[in-house]
């Protein structure tokens, strides 16, 4: 028999705070990674472009870095 309940009231609440922060990370990774979100921001970047508000080199740069993103995106996909 361990003497591990001896310590719960130190390890409880780190584990409680790490379960916390691998949830957090899990939910920041599925947002950076949202199909639908990179989509509208690859249409926003259009429209910044078409409005004239950015230059093509910074749509062009944005456009690579949402591209990737999309691309991480399709890979993490289930498989059917």
């Amino acid at each position: 028999m361990g003497l591990g309940f001896l310590f719960l009231p130190f390890t409880g609440p780190f584990k409680g705070l790490l379960a916390l922060a691998r949830h957090v990370a899990g939910e920041a990774e599925d947002a950076l990674y949202d199909e639908d979100g990179l989509r509208d921001a690859l249409l926003m970047l259009e429209l910044r472009v078409q409005k004239g508000e950015i230059s093509e080199e910074e749509m062009l740069r944005t456009e690579t870095e949402l591209m990737e993103r999309l691309a991480v995106a399709w890979s993490r996909r289930p498989q059917a």
